[in-house]
């Protein structure tokens, strides 16, 4: 006789104590093994997908895509002890994420008696499970869905823009604001697209609706979407508040002539081997110029009265991804030659864009480069990264007139700027660190020095 287990939200560590419902990947009469992935989810670090600890059939779901529930909600429940294949009723006892006996094998989807078999688009998740009966709609993303669900908007009435009239977040974006232009509210008159609690009727997140601005008398209403602040999202706006707060900042910028960095990472990659990076290059720099400057590696404890100087250089950079700018780290890159840095930037930057970083790899960051160049600007005055002390952006490189052994020339030129915490050092130390760095990206040869 199977016996019904709850499968509950483990925790995820690192303090998280709530995470959203993405996606789920197995539906009730699903037959599951252990430590398969059930759901993924999307915390204030990264998205994941969390595994089960049981074999068995899925008998119950709980929460719909874009749910928010609290560690210790129920995810599943499970009957264990009817799994066709005789599985074990015994848990893997690994719940938490990045952890498993077994690699979670391919998705065993049942098929009922008359229903058709999934397609590939269901099959991949583009496929919604509210769409009404007459035939799914394809959209690149279960948030595209909840974007329109939440603001009453049907997903049959648009012409999607992607591969074989895949629906992107762009089509509906396009479509709310063309209703917006008529005059229309985004959701009917009367209704607020709350997204319905499922059969065990559990609570539903907060959702975007439409509210009357304020307005002059016989003045037209204005529709005004809100957006909650919550995932990757809301715990940046949580971390740059704090640091405005807390930390008494200020920033000098300096240009630079960076033709001769630009010719020595050419003659690198010109040698047989891996390909090097600029991003790699300037992170060497700072490690060179923190190495000087210890002073900017450091952070502030407040309660004690004191400033707490690191020795490992975790060297945080910014990610521009679908769901928003994250800062992964790079472990001691004080350690690391030009090529292991472009080795780790780049796995990094893999995760990142495909939401699969560890809580391990966005957090304890000494210090952050920002390449805000890669975004066509050449300079800003960023918020430092709560609770380092010092940030270095870095503009595009562009041909600017340059005067270059005295005489006036066309030169890649790039601005650079630093932001620091002015708590831990004095505009001296900060101009002195910045200056040995532009140094650096004018004449390599100085970085000789310190290898």
């Amino acid at each position: 006789m199977a016996q019904v287990l709850e499968f509950k939200l483990p925790d995820l560590g690192e303090g998280l104590t709530e995470a959203g419902i993405v996606r789920w990947l197995v539906e009730v009469g699903d037959v599951v093994a252990v430590d398969q992935p059930v759901v993924e989810v999307e915390t204030a670090k990264a998205m994941v997908e969390v595994p089960c600890p049981y074999a068995g059939v899925v008998t119950a779901r709980f929460g719909e895509e874009g749910t928010e529930l609290p560690v210790g909600a129920p995810l599943i429940t499970v009957a264990v002890g009817a799994s066709a294949s005789g599985a074990p009723a015994e848990g893997s006892g690994n719940v938490l994420v990045g952890y498993g006996t077994s690699q979670a094998p391919a998705r065993r989807r049942r098929v009922r008696p008359g229903q058709p078999a999934p397609t590939a688009a269901a099959a991949n998740g583009q496929v919604g499970a509210s769409e009404p009966a007459d035939g799914p709609v394809p959209v690149i993303s279960p948030l595209v869905r909840r974007l329109a669900r939440e603001n009453g908007l049907d997903l049959r009435e648009l012409n999607g823009s992607g591969p074989d009239g895949l629906i992107l977040r762009a089509d509906v974006e396009y479509a709310l604001r063309a209703a917006a232009a008529q005059g229309r509210t985004a959701v009917p008159a009367g209704h607020t697209a709350m997204p319905s609690a499922d059969e065990h009727h559990l609570p539903v997140a907060p959702t975007t609706t439409a509210t009357p601005a304020l307005s002059a008398p016989n003045a037209p209403t204005a529709a005004v979407t809100r957006i909650p602040l919550k995932g990757i999202q809301g715990a940046a706006a949580d971390k740059l508040s704090r640091s405005r707060r807390e930390i008494p900042d200020a920033t000098c910028w300096v240009d630079a002539d960076a033709t001769e960095l630009m010719r020595a990472r050419t003659a690198m990659n010109a040698a047989a081997g891996p390909k090097i990076s600029l991003l790699a290059l300037l992170a060497r720099i700072c490690t060179a110029a923190l190495a000087r400057y210890p002073e900017l590696n450091s952070t502030v404890d407040m309660e004690a009265r004191e400033i707490v100087r690191l020795d490992a250089v975790h060297l945080g950079f910014a990610a521009q991804t679908e769901r928003g700018l994250v800062v992964p780290v790079v472990r001691d890159a004080q350690a690391r030659d030009a090529q292991s840095l472009t080795a780790e930037f780049a796995r990094l930057t893999e995760s990142a864009r495909a939401g699969r970083l560890t809580p391990r790899e966005l957090t304890g960051g000494t210090f952050t480069l920002n390449n805000y160049g890669v975004f066509g600007v050449d300079g800003s005055t960023p918020i430092i990264n709560h609770p380092e002390a010092a940030m270095l952006g870095v503009g595009r490189i562009v041909p600017k007139p340059w005067v270059h052994e005295g005489e006036l020339a066309v030169r890649q030129v790039v601005q650079l700027s630093l932001t620091f915490d002015h708590r831990v050092c004095d505009g001296g130390t900060a101009g002195g660190f910045l200056r040995y760095v532009a140094d650096c990206v004018e004449q390599p040869a100085v970085l000789l020095r310190t290898l």
